[in-house]
């Protein structure tokens, strides 16, 4: 079973001067949370990891990632509820977090239109004890959090910036990651806590996750099954390949964030191409060698036509500069799946 590195050959380390003592990393189970733990694991960085490992979709590969940082001794890990106050307490008193990155969260939109009680726990409640927990640390530094490019909702102009109003949500998952963003800008101002949004933009690439386009197109693909291409191919999407947004994430942790400022900074970090799903589906083929049984669908409430994102802001902060391009990014993953899956 291959581990894949983020360090890909396009990658440079970042300098993480910044940052000293274990390292805070929530959702490590999940996709973002794995590479991120990984990547500061590789730098040499001691890390403490949570997840609840909850079964919205195939547990397995949860088990898989942890087992993956389970063999750096520089890795810890503990299977707790991020909305169990006194368990997340507990690991604060015991390691004193300087950093904290949390990307633990109820993920999907069209999985929000059917279980929406999930997320409030998960993603407001988790939020509330990760907010409560750092302001009472008496060594925090710096936490970054997850958010996302669903708080634009119905925007139309493009390519979104984090200056442009974000009152239009169009699911209860965007909801969701647009309160985090108030509540954290509330803790901010109150407690002059040190905290940075990250919107991504449709994550994609090796050990992701299932319910995401590229796994579920590549594996109906292989199984000559048909996949549901929503809106007839026309949705468009800012394709961030995960070893950039990682970068991204480390740049943020590595800066740390002006309490002085009347709004704490809240960054887009995506790749700053937009592909439409059409040719997203192209690529894939190419690479797989065979073509895809496509069944054509309207658009599905709750989803936006079209995400880009103007990543300025991130590339003046902390030099994010995304460099996979969908092509790349897209083999990298196929490669993946085929080893882990065992498919030739």
């Amino acid at each position: 079973m291959t581990t894949f590195s983020i360090a890909h050959k396009n990658y440079k380390k970042p300098l993480l001067k910044n940052i000293q003592g274990p390292v805070l990393v929530t959702g490590t189970g999940g996709f973002i949370g794995f590479h991120a733990a990984k990547a500061l694991l590789d730098l040499g960085v001691d890390v403490v990891g949570v997840d609840n490992l909850n079964p919205y979709y195939d547990v397995k590969i949860k088990h898989d990632r942890t087992a993956l940082l389970k063999h750096y001794k520089n890795f810890k890990f503990y299977e707790h509820d991020l909305s169990d106050k006194e368990a997340i307490e507990e690991l604060f008193n015991r390691y004193h977090f300087t950093h904290v990155i949390h990307l633990a969260a109820q993920a999907g939109v069209r999985y929000s239109l059917t279980h929406p009680f999930s997320y409030l726990k998960s993603n407001i409640d988790a939020f509330l004890v990760m907010l409560e927990c750092a302001r009472h640390a008496k060594n925090f530094q710096h936490m970054v959090y997850a958010s996302s490019s669903s708080v634009y909702g119905m925007n139309t102009k493009m390519p979104f910036s984090e200056d442009d109003p974000v009152e239009l949500p169009m699911s209860l998952y965007a909801v969701t990651k647009r309160s985090n963003e108030l509540m954290a800008q509330s803790y901010a101002h109150l407690y002059k806590m040190p905290l940075t949004g990250l919107r991504f933009f449709t994550v994609y690439g090796p050990w992701g996750r299932p319910d995401m386009a590229a796994f579920k197109f590549v594996k109906a693909i292989l199984e000559d099954s048909p996949i549901d291409v929503y809106n007839h191919g026309n949705m468009a999407r800012d394709y961030t390949f995960v070893g950039d947004t990682v970068r991204g994430i480390l740049g943020a942790l590595d800066t740390q964030a002006d309490v002085t400022q009347q709004k704490h900074p809240v960054f887009n970090l995506g790749n700053n191409k937009l592909e439409t799903l059409a040719y997203f589906i192209e690529v894939l083929e190419k690479h797989i060698g065979k073509k895809a049984l496509k069944n054509m669908m309207d658009i599905q409430p709750g989803d936006v036509p079209q995400t880009s994102a103007d990543i300025t802001k991130a590339q003046v902060a902390f030099d994010y500069s995304p460099s996979t391009d969908i092509d790349e990014g897209l083999k990298l993953f196929i490669d993946w799946y085929k080893d882990y899956y065992g498919k030739k």
